[in-house]
């Protein structure tokens, strides 16, 4: 199995970061798949599908590229770099990092993931340019007009992950992250099932990027440069929440109506703050109604306060839903 040695400095100094080039490349990847794993994602693809493969058939280069990075056995690594720093970049400074590497970084790159030399086609000097530009019509047409929520949804990902390692360590915190990575303890961290050497990430920098779509990978710039890029979890990530219905917003307010359609699983004040992109202070006078009210409970686990929503508030949605 692959692991990664990681020592006490380098957990010390992990971060979880926000990525909207991930976030795009995610996306590439989902289309250029055609593969979604919940209802929300299907129809993201429904709506997007179309105009790029339009746009792919009108750039047969450009085509041929994808279909080649993508690849049979690994994402060639230029177009899923390291995330670098400690900041959140623009989408635009990410994406030069592609546009600026050399011809024969990509061709060595797609090399590894075909298993074989590239088609001859793509012997030629723009490879870089034509990714990056891919990612920025990706990011422009598909992700762009919907960043604020998934960049919320992400946001209350690292809320729920941060209180999963304070609550449990990093076992708790990286164990479902993706499929086969596992924190198996004494500084290994099993990243997937391929029977890889161990790399040691002693004095590495090493960053775990969340992404809303149902895919993930490792990455790496060596010597010092390592992400996990992985899937939100599910109950946050199943598309769009659906929202609250209209008389249950004329009834309680559709501020606290949302509120209350999102607790159909377990989140805290921070989460809720998060997806709702409301103020503290207004969730929690959202929270103290619903509560008085007997259609939310709190549970609290560890340091950490959940809620979710009671029978009377379940009866509640579902009789709006279905009147």
């Amino acid at each position: 199995m692959g692991c990664w040695l990681v020592n006490a400095d380098t957990l010390a100094g992990s971060r979880f970061v926000i990525s909207a080039l991930a976030e795009t490349t995610a996306g590439l990847l989902t289309l250029a798949t055609n593969m979604a794993a919940h209802p929300g994602e299907r129809a993201w693809l429904d709506a997007h599908l179309p105009a790029y493969r339009s746009r792919l058939a009108a750039d047969p280069i450009t085509a041929l590229l994808i279909h080649a990075a993508v690849g049979h056995h690994w994402i060639a690594d230029f177009l899923a770099p390291a995330p670098a720093g400690e900041g959140e970049a623009t989408f635009e400074e990410e994406v030069d990092q592609i546009r600026a590497i050399p011809a024969e970084n990509v061709w060595a790159d797609l090399t590894v993931s075909l298993g074989g030399p590239p088609p001859a086609a793509l012997a030629r000097p723009d490879l870089g340019e034509r990714a990056a530009d891919i990612l920025a019509w990706v990011w422009r047409e598909t992700i762009a007009p919907f960043w604020p929520r998934r960049r919320r949804v992400i946001e209350a990902d690292i809320v729920a992950r941060s209180e999963r390692l304070s609550q449990g360590g990093w076992a708790a915190a990286l164990d479902d992250m993706r499929p086969q990575m596992r924190w198996l303890g004494e500084g290994r961290l099993q990243i997937n099932a391929y029977d890889y050497p161990d790399r040691d990430l002693a004095g590495a920098q090493l960053r775990f990027v969340p992404v809303t779509p149902s895919c993930g990978w490792v990455s790496w710039q060596l010597p010092h440069r390592y992400g996990v890029v992985y899937p939100c979890r599910g109950p946050l990530a199943d598309g769009d929440h659906v929202p609250a219905p209209e008389p249950l917003s004329r009834l309680v307010g559709r501020a606290r109506a949302g509120v209350l359609v999102l607790l159909d699983s377990p989140k805290s004040t921070t989460q809720l703050v998060a997806l709702t992109g409301q103020g503290l202070g207004s969730v929690g006078r959202h929270l103290k109604v619903l509560l008085d009210a007997r259609l939310i409970r709190r549970q609290r686990v560890g340091r950490s306060v959940f809620y979710s929503r009671t029978a009377i508030g379940e009866a509640l949605i579902e009789g709006q839903r279905n009147g």
